[in-house]
């Protein structure tokens, strides 16, 4: 990024999609529709699809419940559930104002992967509500993405829903975000010729999302000793009485307080972040969250992930400028995307189509391997570490690694080749994007003017 590039243009550039976002949203009146994917021939065919015919698929799935999956939709519907309590750094904005965020996240689902989508945006904050409305919608749905709850509770509902639903259950704020943090990392320690496992690592926020990514990247190789994480209030230590006397309500920050920081360091990101190797920040709106001074007291090689929505932390440039080496944001108008978007879809492609019981960490290993491999082999840079959301191979080559996982897990009702499972999953992804525009050219869809 040019020092000519001033924080008021940069501000300028993030307000354009808001102001866009105003004018699209109520020109098309929603993001979604539910359309037909069988022919209809003529009015005859309603006695096939309807009564009297439908009677002996229901009959067939009545003696046999896994044949709901051969005659109808299910298998490839998941729903996005949602309390609408921790929606994209607005907070807590009710079920209402939370459903464009839900739509949109089910656009992306249709059309990046596949996958279709319903959005539930609900009526209650109460965890045991949620853990029961999951179970409840369980027959109409193959997989359930939580999403936009706050924290600390979201981690409670999930692995609730993961133990009692008979379902994949997936939180794309804690997997997702750490499954495409992993993708850009790995890459990105390619390129500075580091190894995860002797890097200083410092967490900044302590929510969802770095909960999240700590348990995969310590999966992965990082180690929690070579770790300390800051949220708010300072870094995270065995002397944090405020939330030692809370350790029940904030079990993880506890945990972390006795795993990470065996020195013992206190004090705030400034204390935290000198000689660190990384830095994965999802924190407050910035900028001016985090300093060029705090950035330069970094080891050499630095790698910055500074991924706050809507506005990064501290502004790329800055990190770079203070010398980090590769800086990556949630935002697809700076080099270095490092966005869940690239992994959610094709995640749950994999898992449709093979029929998987659940989505393990292994599976979130597998998919940022396949993504950074992708990348890697089409050529990478300091300033390119992530495939974008433009290549729609990536999303295809993904599906069909984690669909092997599963298998390979022993977590899938389907067993398939490596072939035969690319051969379910391409059409399914390129055709959701031929749908769409063969609607607009057919004037089903208006052109989008902004």
């Amino acid at each position: 990024m040019s020092q000519k590039v001033t924080k008021e243009e940069l501000l300028a550039k993030a307000k354009k999609p808001i102001q866009d976002a105003m004018k699209l949203h109520a020109d098309y009146r929603g993001k979604m529709q539910t359309m037909l994917k069988c022919q209809v021939r003529d009015l005859n065919d309603f006695a096939i699809y309807y009564t009297p015919g439908v009677a002996e698929p229901c009959r067939a799935i009545q003696k046999d419940e896994s044949k709901v999956g051969e005659f109808t939709n299910r298998w490839n519907t998941i729903a996005i559930v949602s309390d609408c309590t921790r929606v994209l750094g607005l907070g807590d904005i009710g079920p209402k104002a939370g459903y464009p965020v839900m739509e949109g996240k089910a656009m992306l689902f249709k059309y990046l992967g596949g996958v279709d989508v319903v959005s539930i945006c609900l009526g209650t904050k109460n965890p045991d509500e949620i853990v029961q409305t999951v179970k409840w919608i369980e027959p109409s749905f193959a997989g359930i993405n939580l999403e936009d709850i706050s924290y600390p509770k979201c981690f409670g509902i999930l692995e609730r829903c993961r133990k009692e639903a008979g379902i994949p259950v997936w939180h794309d704020d804690v997997q997702g975000t750490a499954t495409a943090m992993l993708a850009g990392l790995i890459n990105a320690l390619k390129i500075v010729g580091k190894k995860i496992e002797d890097c200083k690592i410092v967490f900044l926020g302590t929510g969802a999302a770095n909960t999240g990514c700590s348990r995969l990247l310590w999966a992965y190789g990082g180690k929690p000793e070579n770790s300390i994480m800051v949220d708010s209030k300072g870094i995270l230590h065995k002397g944090r009485k405020d939330l030692e006397a809370k350790k029940e309500e904030y079990a993880e920050k506890w945990r972390f307080c006795q795993i990470t920081n065996p020195e013992g360091k206190t004090g705030d990101l400034t204390e935290a972040l000198k000689g660190a190797d990384l830095l994965i920040s999802y924190a407050a709106s910035g900028p001016g969250i985090i300093t060029p001074e705090q950035i330069k007291l970094m080891a050499k090689e630095a790698i910055c992930f500074v991924c706050a929505n809507p506005i990064p932390e501290i502004w790329p440039y800055e990190c770079k400028e203070a010398g980090a080496r590769i800086v990556g944001t949630g935002r697809s108008d700076f080099p270095n995307q490092v966005n869940n978007s690239i992994v959610f879809p094709a995640i749950f492609r994999g898992v449709l189509d093979v029929g998987a019981k659940t989505i393990t960490d292994q599976m979130c290993i597998v998919a940022a391997e396949s993504l950074a491999k992708f990348a890697e082999e089409r050529g990478i840079g300091e300033d390119d570490i992530c495939p974008r959301m433009d290549e729609q191979e990536a999303y295809i080559r993904e599906a069909v690694d984690v669909g092997m996982e599963a298998q390979k897990e022993g977590i899938a009702s389907i067993t398939i080749s490596r072939e035969e499972l690319r051969q379910k999953v391409e059409p399914m992804i390129k055709g959701a994007k031929e749908q769409a525009d063969a609607l607009v050219k057919a004037g089903c869809i208006a052109p989008a003017i902004t």
